[in-house]
């Protein structure tokens, strides 16, 4: 009686040797692909005309294109060309990012070496189902006494919209 439990004890372990030892599954792989994302500008950011004060200050436009002096004034008899820089957008309904600069430099056209600053920039997307319309706004920056003429730099300055 001992060999026939010894058997079959022996005979349990040598069955549970021969266990499965592979397995296999069947991956079906897609992909979708998507327009680039587009960006064109349509716009240019123009603050329009400032008078300078004998003190440091600033004009901030608002991407809706509204403008707020603080410690330089503008004329509204002589406003000039006033607006919020605009791009259009093609997304295809995919969200992204913007990305501007910290700041820009404008460089006055009859003496290079007087600048003014432009930071702070402001953007107001206006969503729409493929198309979004972007407006930035920003600050401008006036030292004391800032000379008067034409301030420009043809480089511009980049707008960057990458898909998320």
């Amino acid at each position: 009686m001992v060999r026939l439990i010894f058997i079959v004890l022996f005979s349990f372990f040598t069955m549970t040797a021969n266990s499965q030892n592979s397995a296999a599954a069947t991956v079906n792989s897609r992909a979708t692909i998507i327009d680039p994302i587009k960006i064109t500008k349509s716009v240019d950011l123009d603050f329009g005309n400032v008078i300078s004060a004998f003190n440091p200050g600033k004009v901030v436009l608002s991407p809706n294109g509204n403008r707020i002096a603080q410690g330089v004034q503008i004329s509204s008899t002589f406003p000039g060309n006033v607006a919020p820089a605009e791009a259009i957008v093609n997304h295809g309904n995919n969200k992204y990012s913007i990305s501007l600069p910290n700041s820009f430099t404008l460089y006055s056209q009859e003496d290079p070496s007087q600048i003014l600053i432009i930071d702070e920039f402001k953007v107001d997307p206006t969503i729409g189902e493929t198309l979004d319309v972007l407006k930035i706004g920003a600050t401008l920056n006036l030292e004391a006494n800032q000379p008067s003429g034409f301030y420009t730099n043809s480089s511009g300055f980049n707008v960057t919209v990458s898909y998320n």
